[in-house]
């Protein structure tokens, strides 16, 4: 085992650049409304500048659960998903239980995704349990965010017949908030998104906050959850922090990707987080801190490559 990861790494030393024909890599991200599309976009342009040999390009897809499909099926190389759904594909569990994907494997997480509950400030709906009788979004069918709002519900004793249930992405229900055809939607995404912030800036809205029981509940049915607290003033006119969720985003192949290539994606993602940085401010949670602590699923060999090349001891259990 030390000899092979001597030859890759003699292979490559300090660079990234890689030999060969121009590959094409494809990266599953979400819509365009939420932080999948353009943290998949500014990864694209990383590996289009600096590693020789291929370019990416990222596709809009329906986010967590499709993108799980797309890499099981090798129809995209890379893929960012909500870490209970890569630990669901992996384990065969959940949304997955027929079609495990044993092959996932994790290049990265790279930010946590905070679950936002939004309603319009003169709804009346401020808690959770006021959803019922609601005509609620809960996300797009297949995204990561309807499995944390399913789970969410679920682990707070409502159900979808609790609720008038509408599957919409983030634009889509942040224009049905806008126009009144829905009472309250659900975003498991980076904060600040685009979409809320557009809707912020023409209709006054509402947070809604989690309960520490609602919490702790939710994260005895998924223990990948977290609280996470959204600041003040982070969209406008909500004045006051507003707890609530959170759950890690993974950036997945499949095993079957090369050792080199995926060193290099490691690589290019923490050595130039900053131009990431550029393009969305979630990337300031893309540290290696962070993956360590917080990856669901077996690391590639590449990657475990690059962080041990740096310094860093992988855990036993990111170990495929």
């Amino acid at each position: 085992m030390r000899l092979r990861k001597f030859l890759i790494a003699s292979a490559l030393m300090l660079t990234v650049p890689l030999a060969g024909a121009q590959q094409q890599l494809s990266i599953a991200t979400g819509g365009t409304g939420g932080v999948y599309y353009p943290y998949g976009g500014g990864l694209a342009e990383l590996i289009n500048r600096h590693i020789d040999g291929h370019s990416a390009v990222a596709e809009v897809t329906g986010a967590s659960v499709e993108n799980m499909g797309l890499i099981g099926r090798g129809d995209s190389d890379l893929a960012l998903v909500l870490a209970d759904t890569a630990y669901q594909a992996y384990t065969g569990t959940g949304r997955f239980e027929d079609r495990k994907i044993d092959k996932t494997r994790a290049i990265a997480s790279i930010y946590p995704n905070a679950v936002q509950i939004v309603t319009l400030a003169n709804s009346g709906i401020t808690s959770l349990q006021d959803l019922k009788g609601k005509r609620v979004s809960v996300g797009a069918p297949g995204s990561g965010t309807e499995v944390n709002a399913n789970a969410l519900l679920e682990a707070n004793g409502i159900t979808y017949s609790d609720i008038t249930v509408q599957r919409l992405n983030f634009n889509e229900t942040a224009d049905a908030l806008r126009d009144g055809d829905i009472d309250a939607g659900f975003w498991s995404v980076g904060p600040p998104t685009s979409s809320i912030l557009n809707l912020a800036a023409t209709r006054d809205i509402a947070l809604v906050a989690l309960t520490e029981d609602e919490i702790a509940n939710a994260q005895k049915l998924e223990p990948v959850f977290a609280p996470y607290t959204l600041r003040a003033g982070m969209y406008d006119k909500v004045d006051e922090a507003v707890q609530t969720i959170s759950i890690p985003n993974v950036l997945v192949v499949n095993a079957d990707m090369s050792d080199e290539l995926a060193y290099a994606i490691t690589k290019v993602l923490f050595e130039k987080t900053a131009e990431l940085i550029a393009i969305h401010p979630a990337a300031n949670d893309t540290t290696v801190d962070f993956s360590l602590t917080s990856t669901p699923v077996p690391l590639h060999p590449g990657a475990i490559l690059y962080y041990e090349e740096i310094g860093q001891t992988v855990p036993d259990r990111l170990k495929p």
